[in-house]
């Protein structure tokens, strides 16, 4: 066994200065070079039994063997086993909270992990440098025609599997470009947008087609879908986000999330020309602890707001990993944020009772501590008051509470789609909001079930 891993350090920070990064919208992640990635890769262990594929990836890459071609210098040979198993690496290597990373065995072992998100950046971004991501063009057609609900992650991962197995696929998506959260949700500092769109160019030049600005069950009926095509894979995301039911709720500066991350990323692409929604000059709080909160607070940053502070109902993660999370399960525990660094406050087991309002504006959130109630798993079951309640002030309030999981009834009725074997749901839209490198592991599922 290597002991590399005790004479080269996991690299933890690689962020842009935050004096640098607030004052642009570039990716917030600075650039590695190829031979810091090669060291970080040398501390690969090549496990005979790589927890980091089996149980930590859901596309099961090929991470040893990655890393290892890395370690040769094989950039073309990493390359072509990563794009073996992930159709879109450029995207999980920017977003992936790296389940692989929690898994691996240095880990488990309690080493820090590989640097294994950071490798597969790496092996990208070299495969686009050096124009080894090609269309893939079936070497013919079956003249089969699938359907595709949703150009985000799962959408596209279900299109590229179909038209790899030679079937001719259109995706329509209620929005003017493709991607869905990847190109509407997540903020351009996170994932530059022209990543998104030089993919899309490679699946259009593949034979894929988009139909943008379509809304099944509005602007197409599901009945034309089932006349036009063998079957349909419905990958629409969950679109109900889950709302904070208290008074004062109904005053114009509360946002939900995406209402707020979608206008600022139509307004950088130019679709809008100017986000609709501006935090700049302002106050602003953050309901909800997730990633999304603190993308609502970096962009809040970024547009010149004031001051961000973010408040979640559940109780402050342990600072490691909790026991009742051992290796090699995703642990539970805190973990940072790139908002926090730049300014974000964050506050935990808060609950909100009321907006106030002020001459018909938000002037604060009454809030409340909140003592919680463990389960045997060690998981909040629930909570009550657990003290005073006191005012936060705030101009403008960005609800992140996450979405609400619709029946596949719902979804089919509001699609006006029937109920039948060659429409299969994928991703958020069958299981739920989860992480873009599981839509794309279950849209190629669901295309699987059709081909």
């Amino acid at each position: 066994m290597s002991k590399t891993f005790f004479e080269i350090s996991r690299l933890d920070h690689f962020y842009r200065p935050v004096e640098e990064r607030l004052q642009d919208l570039q990716e917030v992640e600075a650039q590695v070079s190829n031979e810091e990635v090669r060291l970080r890769a040398r501390r690969c262990q090549n496990c005979g039994l790589p927890y980091c594929h089996a149980m930590g990836c859901p596309l099961m890459n090929h991470i040893p063997e990655m890393n290892r071609a890395v370690v040769h210098g094989d950039w073309k040979d990493a390359w072509e086993r990563l794009s073996e198993t992930s159709p879109f690496p450029e995207f999980t290597s920017r977003v992936c909270p790296a389940l692989c990373e929690a898994a691996c065995c240095l880990e488990g072992a309690e080493f820090d992990a590989t640097n294994i998100r950071l490798v597969e950046k790496a092996i990208v971004d070299t495969a686009y440098a050096q124009g080894w991501v090609t269309p893939r063009i079936p070497p013919a057609r079956t003249g089969r025609k699938f359907a595709v609900v949703g150009a985000g992650p799962a959408g596209l991962a279900a299109a590229v599997a179909l038209n790899d197995a030679g079937h001719e696929v259109t995706i329509f998506d209620r929005n003017l470009l493709p991607g869905g959260l990847l190109q509407y949700g997540i903020p351009c500092f996170k994932l530059d947008k022209a990543v998104v769109q030089r993919r899309w160019k490679i699946l259009e030049a593949s034979g894929i087609r988009f139909q943008g600005g379509a809304e099944i069950g509005k602007d197409i009926s599901g009945s034309y879908l089932l006349k036009h095509f063998q079957g349909v894979v419905v990958a629409n995301g969950t679109p109900v986000p889950r709302e904070l039911k208290v008074p004062g709720r109904e005053l114009p500066q509360v946002y939900q999330a995406l209402e707020f991350l979608g206008g600022m990323n139509r307004a950088v692409t130019g679709e809008l020309p100017q986000a609709p929604i501006s935090a700049r000059g302002k106050r602003v709080l953050v309901i909800g602890g997730g990633d999304t909160g603190s993308d609502c607070a970096g962009t809040s940053l970024r547009q010149g707001a004031l001051s961000v502070v973010s408040i979640d109902v559940m109780p402050r993660p342990p600072a490691q990993r909790s026991p009742k999370t051992p290796w090699p399960l995703w642990p539970y525990k805190l973990r940072s944020s790139y908002a926090v660094e730049e300014g974000m406050e964050r506050f935990w087991s808060l609950n909100t009772l009321r907006i106030l309002e002020e001459e018909g504006r938000v002037a604060g959130a009454e809030v409340v501590p909140v003592a919680w109630e463990f389960a045997e798993n060690g998981r909040p079951v629930k909570f009550a008051p657990a003290g005073p309640s006191r005012i936060l002030p705030c101009d403008m309030v960005v609800l992140a509470m996450g979405f609400l999981k619709q029946s596949r009834e719902q979804i089919l009725a509001q699609l006006g789609l029937p109920d039948q074997p060659n429409v299969v749901l994928a991703g958020d839209a069958a299981s739920g909001p989860s992480l873009v490198v599981r839509a794309i592991a279950d849209g190629r599922k669901a295309a699987a079930q059709l081909a």
